[in-house]
């Protein structure tokens, strides 16, 4: 089976509503032995008896469908404590001796989408550097995709769960909608390598299974090289990790929104150099999933018998991955976990025969 070919002929959308699905009592297992699951005090239904709000807009005056809240005076202060004290867990593992000059500056929630987040932002009054993190209803996709990208991908994650609350640290970058906007023509846009990452990216998210990669659901992590620049690009949203029935979900390269980085890819590179960079995407992978391999298993192990998604989607989504590899083992996969575990090892498996000649 070659490598997915690279076009965008067909947009996908997908569903509009998905549900949160509960963790189990496997996964929460599995989350605790890794230090994932842990006692929170503050709670997402807590954050949501805000008293008022107000829209928060951008530097150009465009809506950023957040919203500023506002709690009552008699409720802030605990919840501000609780607050950092969940920021203590996340960053610093419960040390709680630096939590006194932390002071949360702003709580924004997002009336759109659908994790409906919490935006915390909070600032050190000793020398006014901030940072941001999240409070978030704990859905067992997005926290398998938050974990998947822990274990696989290049750059780690920290998230914690606990109180029926998903607390999950900021991921660095620039936005990708607002990069394609304003950043293209700029010294720190080196078109080929922004064509070449795009490549890698999507092959990324089509092995792993992570849907609605559209641009401003991942960043650009920009690093300066000593004569030119590193573009990365990282998920910023797992909502849709192991949910959607078409194959074609999983790919960024069929939503609209992507359409420029697609069209930079056809302008920029040949077919050749495409599966060359898909190669060596999976050859990544591979050795990241070997690294992990202990870990990764009891993952898998649990997300197997995990509710992700509903029958329909699953029977669709098989059947299509099935046909693209020309994999009959997709077809005898009855779930979602199921069906992720069979791609990530369909990638050690090549890799490991391509590695011996």
């Amino acid at each position: 089976m070659s490598s997915q070919k690279f076009n965008s002929k067909k947009v996908e959308v997908i569903s509009k509503k998905k549900p949160p699905y509960p963790l189990s009592e496997g996964f929460k297992k599995y989350l605790k032995n890794y230090g994932r699951l842990v006692q929170l005090n503050i709670s997402y239904q807590t954050l949501l008896f805000f008293e008022n709000s107000i829209p928060v807009y951008d530097a150009h005056g465009k809506d950023t469908l957040w919203e500023s809240t506002f709690y009552k005076d008699s409720e802030i202060n605990e919840i501000s404590n609780q607050l950092k004290e969940a920021y203590a867990l996340l960053k610093s593992g419960g040390d709680q001796t630096s939590t006194g000059h932390l002071k949360i500056e702003k709580i924004d929630y997002c009336t759109f989408g659908n994790s409906r987040p919490f935006r915390i932002k909070i600032i050190n009054i000793l020398n006014d550097v901030y940072d941001y993190f999240y409070i978030k209803v704990p859905d067992a996709s997005r926290i398998l995709g938050l974990e998947i990208d822990h274990i696989i991908g290049s750059d780690k994650v920290s998230f914690l769960v606990g109180n029926n609350t998903l607390v999950e640290e900021h991921i660095p970058g620039i936005p990708g909608d607002f990069f394609i906007d304003k950043y293209l023509d700029s010294p720190i846009c080196n078109k080929v390598r922004l064509a070449k990452e795009f490549v890698k990216f999507n092959q990324r998210c089509f092995i792993r299974l992570l849907g609605d990669m559209r641009s401003y659901n991942f960043v650009f992590d920009i690093t300066p090289d000593f004569d030119d620049v590193q573009i990365r690009i990282r998920p910023i949203d797992f909502d849709q990790q192991c949910y959607e029935g078409r194959k074609n979900i999983y790919l960024p390269q069929y939503y609209k929104e992507n359409g420029y980085l697609v069209n930079l890819v056809s302008e920029l590179h040949t077919p050749q150099t495409i599966n060359q960079y898909q190669q060596e995407e999976k050859a990544s992978i591979a050795r990241r999933i070997t690294g992990f391999r202990t870990r990764l298993k009891e993952l898998l192990h649990v997300i197997e018998k995990e509710e992700l998604s509903t029958k329909e989607k699953i029977r669709q989504l098989r059947e299509e991955l099935a046909d693209t590899y020309e994999d009959r083992i997709f077809l005898k996969c009855e779930t979602m976990g199921m069906l992720l575990e069979r791609s990530l090892k369909r990638v050690v498996v090549f890799n490991v025969i391509k590695s011996k000649y």
